[in-house]
This record gives C-alpha cells, structure tokens and sequence, in this order.
C-alpha cells in the first residue's frame, strides 16, 4: 500500500504550526480510535496512519528531513512508523490523556513527582532583621528509609504484583465506546504492593530525620518577609527534583527602637531646661551613637531626622532615615528650693503661678443650663 503525504493525512498545509499538527490529529485519533470502531479494519489503519504522520510532524528534526527528502530520508533516521496499537499508546501515553481525559496505555508508569515544600517560622531580634545575621535551621523533613533503600519492603524481599491491576497500575471500565482506565486504588498507580513492609518506615519507604540548613538573612527583613532556599524541601519521588524551604519571618519588638517602613523611629526624653536653653544629647543608631545638637526653645513634639541612618532597604539601595521623636519630661518632686526658683523664674516672664485662682482663658466659665 502506497503510503500518503503526512500532510494530507492530517488534513493540514506544509506551513501548519505545531498547535493545528496537534489539534487535526486530534479529530483523527478521536474519530479513528478502536475503542469506537470495534473490527473495522479501515478506521484500524486510518488510526496507525495518523499516528505515523503525528509523530513525523511534532517532531521538529523529522519534520524538516520529510520535509526536504520525503519517506526515503526518513529511513536513514530508523524510524519504521508503529507496529501496532501498543506502540502507538507508548509513545502518545500523555497525549490521549490530554485529548480524552484518560490514559490508554496498558503498563504501570512510577512517574517522577517534586518533592514537598516545607515551612519553617523563624524569630529573630529587631537589630539582627536590621542588621542581617546567619542561622543554622534544624529542619525536619521525610527522607528515603535507609534500612529498605526507599523500596518500603523489608530488606531481602521485594515489592509484590498488585492483585487488583495486575501490575498494570490501571483498572479499566466501559463507557460507550471507550474502555476508561483510572489509577488502581489497591497500589495507587505503581503497579505492585509491599506485602512484608520494612520494619524502619512501615512500609512507607520514607522516615523523618532532621538535617540542618544554613541560612543568611539580609539586613532589612520585617515580619512577614518570606525567604526561599530551593531544594531544601523533601526529596522527590521517582527521581524527582527536591521542593524548596521557606522560611518564615518574625521580627521581635525593641525597647527603644521602632520601624515603620523602611525609617527607624525612637524617643528621646530631655528635660524641659534642655529644651529651653538647647544642649547636646547622645542618641543611639544601629551602628553606633551620633550626638545631636537640641536648638534653644524646642518644643514638645518636635523631631530630628538622621539620613541614611534607617533600615536598610531590603529591595533597593541605600537606607531609610532614623527619625529622633524628643519627649520633654516635666520634674516631679521638687525642693523647697527648686520651686522657688521656679516661682521666681515664672514672675520674672510675667505668669503666674496659682492657676487655680485665675478664670480660664481670662474668664469665667459658664454653667450650662438646666
């Protein structure tokens, strides 16, 4: 039999891009599929011809030797086309569970998953989230049971041939015209079942150890920045990648020094003589202590800003600014003579100093009335 144009046979031009190629044999596989035409041996041969010209064109290497020299250049590749249905579901095995929403093929497949992702919540102290800091984790995480090798069966023996699939991983059900396979509930797709389990893991063929993780935390974390180390999660299954760590931060609160944004804030108390007749006053910063100059006659509620002397900004450059809030403090337990002073220096500025006999704001204050 005189084999057609690939093209042709999916219907398609030569300029056909891979999502027509895909979606023509689509159709074709769909319409052709044995399970919808039971001995017929034409839709038999419509179904392995489409299945040929697919693998040719997905194929961007093949494709382009067919392209230029046609069936015979394709020999010298040691393509041969398929031999029979099996072949066929081998090779498109996730392609027919993209199309139909099943798998067609007929053998047990272990495939390769990723592994966990793990979460670890980490504390740390508000200068080492300013300042940055190293830590080592002790991270707890399922790793391949080293008694059975990640086998799960006792060492000595061996993992046994699932009963209800019959290795096949796959148990299969009739719906109209299609045999629907879904993954066997006995061994969960992996086509066999530990029937003597190991002793180490109970048969799960993973125990939980603890592993340390280094860790360095940049200068300028807050609570709730999340960091990521890959592959420090748990093995993967089937000789899939590790999953990744992320650790979680909290920040704890400081005496003295708050954040708000990327601004470091704290107050500073100065008595009210400080703030009358100025003064120089040692102010904490996270690296070190600045002295500032108080100006004469500063008033309660002002601030001082020190540049650059803030937190470090965690995803730009350069630093936020330490703000200085001054708290002018009034003195309690005075001396006799100390309020003599006081008395003496409130005549000489013209106030006086029995409030209590003077009407609010130069007059009386009027009851309400009933």
């Amino acid at each position: 039999m005189q084999k057609r144009d690939y093209y042709d046979v999916l219907g398609i031009q030569r300029g056909a891009s891979d999502d027509e190629i895909k979606r023509n044999y689509r159709k074709l596989a769909l319409q052709f599929h044995p399970d919808r035409n039971p001995d017929d041996n034409a839709a038999e041969e419509r179904f392995k011809e489409a299945a040929e010209a697919y693998e040719v064109l997905r194929d961007p290497e093949k494709r382009r030797i067919y392209d230029q020299f046609g069936f015979e250049g394709l020999q010298g590749t040691g393509f041969q086309g398929f031999g029979g249905f099996d072949d066929i579901f081998s090779a498109f095995g996730d392609v027919f569970q993209d199309f139909f929403g099943f798998n067609s093929g007929s053998t047990a497949r272990r495939r390769t998953q990723q592994g966990a992702d793990l979460r670890y919540d980490l504390e740390i102290s508000f200068l080492e989230s300013a300042l940055g800091v190293e830590k080592e984790l002790d991270i707890a995480r399922r790793e391949p049971c080293e008694v059975c090798h990640g086998s799960g069966a006792k060492p000595g023996t061996g993992p046994s041939t699932c009963d209800t699939c019959g290795g096949r991983g796959q148990v299969t059900r009739s719906q109209g015209f299609f045999r629907i396979s879904t993954t066997c509930p006995s061994c969960h797709g992996t086509g066999t079942v530990i029937t003597d389990p190991c002793d180490a893991c109970q048969g799960s063929g993973r125990v939980q150890v603890k592993r340390k993780v280094h860790v360095r935390i940049p200068p300028g974390v807050d609570t709730g920045s999340r960091l990521r180390l890959r592959e420090e999660g748990e093995p993967g299954v089937f000789g899939g990648p590790p999953g990744d760590l992320y650790v979680m931060i909290y920040v704890k609160p400081h005496e003295f020094f708050r954040r708000e944004e990327d601004d470091l804030v704290c107050t500073v108390p100065i008595s009210f003589v400080q703030a009358a007749l100025g003064a120089q006053v040692d102010v904490p910063t996270l690296d070190d202590i600045e002295k500032i100059s108080i100006p004469k006659g500063t008033q309660p509620g002002e601030a001082f800003r020190l540049k650059g002397k803030g937190f470090p900004r965690l995803r730009s450059y350069g630093r936020g600014d330490q703000v200085i809030e001054l708290q002018i403090i009034t003195p309690t337990n005075l001396t006799k003579k100390q309020e003599e002073l006081l008395r003496e220096f409130a005549a000489a500025t013209g106030q006086e100093v029995e409030p209590e006999h003077r009407p609010f704001f130069g007059r009386k204050l009027k009851k309400d009335k009933k």
